[in-house]
């Protein structure tokens, strides 16, 4: 649900007339207080957030120690699996630790539009 008011310059709320002043803007956001629970969704995010961080980075590690040993006995397809797999986890690990900052530049974002 998203919260619509119209603020003046002298700051009081009140509502849009027909012929709207050039003085009045749209402050237009998303009203979390809408939804019940809404503070246990975000506990639930971020402990989900948590979780995939914690996940990809172990999987960073096994993946590079993976690396190392099939190097070192010359498999070069496990080489190939780990390579693959440490890529896949390092974006894993970038995507899951910007998720929570490009999701407030978003909010931030759709504030001023």
């Amino acid at each position: 649900m998203v919260r619509v008011s119209w603020v003046s310059a002298a700051g009081s709320t009140h509502l849009p007339s027909v012929t709207m002043a050039p003085h009045l803007r749209p402050i237009v956001g998303p009203d979390f207080g809408a939804v019940d629970g809404a503070s246990d969704l975000g506990a639930i995010v971020g402990a989900l957030l948590t979780y995939g961080l914690i996940i990809a980075v172990l999987m960073v590690v096994v993946c590079a120690v993976t690396w190392a040993i099939g190097s070192a006995h010359g498999s070069w397809h496990v080489c190939s699996k780990a390579k693959s797999g440490l890529l896949v986890a390092l974006g894993g690990a970038g995507l899951t630790g910007g998720a929570l900052a490009w999701g407030n530049w978003l909010l931030d974002l759709g504030a001023t539009l």
